[in-house]
């Protein structure tokens, strides 16, 4: 699996992932959203570089410009609900494309840490033989993205998988190694592990909660 790790170049990205981990930031919902939103942008747009692009004359008022523009047909997937915030400014720069929504969670047996996934509420525009853009904020174990893609691709067949996520742990990423090994990812950044509870650590907490307050 081909892998991004923009963090690793020096640039505003650095500082918007340090305003999203800060604990003092972190009180106020709607600045988390932002700082996703943010980052965000940058995920969509160096995604954008990796698409297919055909040539086109573009009409101004004083003549033609020959440009370039995306030729690939691309629909972009948030899973729910940590996604929607990073959907946000998906839709905002891939605004001619399709986007749609599932929803997935973790499900614990008689309060084990031992889970499965569990998928739910979808929403999906026609998805056969496209490039799949497919988010989730936080890429932990990477069994939610997994469970995720193997039911959308088993139903809706699409032919190419890219992933936008935030934050990834090494543990996650050798798991969608294994599991959709033709898949690209773009993650902002890579932490050290995850801990007994399967979060990743550092990490920034639950993103979810953070952005739209603690689930019962």
């Amino acid at each position: 699996m081909n892998t991004y790790h923009l963090a690793q170049k020096n640039s505003l990205l650095k500082r918007f992932l340090n305003q999203l981990r800060d604990v003092n930031y972190q009180k106020n919902p709607l600045l988390f959203r932002q700082n996703i939103e943010k980052i965000g942008q940058i995920l969509a747009y160096e995604i954008s570089k990796d698409l297919s692009y055909e040539s086109k004359n573009i009409e101004t008022p004083l003549g033609l410009k020959k440009s370039n523009d995306i030729n690939e047909e691309v629909v972009v997937v948030s899973i729910l609900r940590a996604g929607l915030a990073l959907h946000q400014c998906f839709m905002s720069y891939f605004d001619l494309e399709a986007h749609g929504f599932v929803s997935a969670y973790r499900h614990h047996e008689n309060g084990s840490i031992q889970f499965n996934i569990k998928l739910g509420y979808e929403a999906l525009p026609a998805l056969k033989g496209k490039t799949l853009i497919l988010i989730d904020p936080m890429l932990a174990t990477g069994q939610s993205i997994v469970e995720v893609y193997k039911h959308l691709l088993n139903k809706h067949q699409p032919a190419k998988l890219l992933l936008a996520t935030i934050v990834a742990s090494p543990e996650g990423i050798k798991y969608l190694s294994q599991e959709i090994p033709n898949a690209t990812l773009y993650t902002a950044d890579i932490d050290d592990c995850l801990n007994e509870k399967f979060y990743i650590v550092p990490g920034l907490g639950d993103a979810g909660d953070l952005a739209y307050g603690v689930k019962l």
